[in-house]
């Protein structure tokens, strides 16, 4: 069995030492023991990617492979996006907090100034 090289496309922007050459051959289990191993081991530090890889290995129809490869590409990307803006959103709900603190800060200090040097124009005469 061939795939074609479209499917090649599985973990867009890969930068994790596993390309998308050797998932499709252990799919095809075209791979050597010690490069399975290592796949396998990829897949345990990778919920994702280990759950996308078991449902490709489960599926009968082979023919529909490459929807399926596109459908997983599009909810990746999806689920990344969603992510990146949570993490963009709560960025923008802990500043407000930091500039009310250095706003309180700053008050207090030029508060302290003034106090003070009211109690020593006092306590000179």
């Amino acid at each position: 069995m061939t795939m074609d090289n479209d499917l090649l496309n599985i973990l867009p922007d890969n930068d994790n030492g596993i390309d998308n050459r050797k998932l499709m051959d252990y799919l095809e289990g075209k791979l050597t023991g010690e490069e399975k191993h290592a796949v396998e081991k990829w897949m345990a530090d990778n919920d994702m990617a280990s759950d996308a890889v078991e449902g490709l290995e489960n599926m009968k129809e082979k023919k529909n492979l490459q929807q399926y490869v596109d459908q997983l590409n599009k909810n990746l990307q999806s689920q990344l996006q969603k992510k990146k803006q949570r993490k963009n959103k709560m960025r923008l709900k802990q500043y407000p907090w930091i500039y009310l603190t250095i706003v309180i800060i700053l008050l207090l200090c030029i508060i302290g100034f003034f106090v003070l040097r009211q109690f020593l124009l006092l306590n000179k005469f």
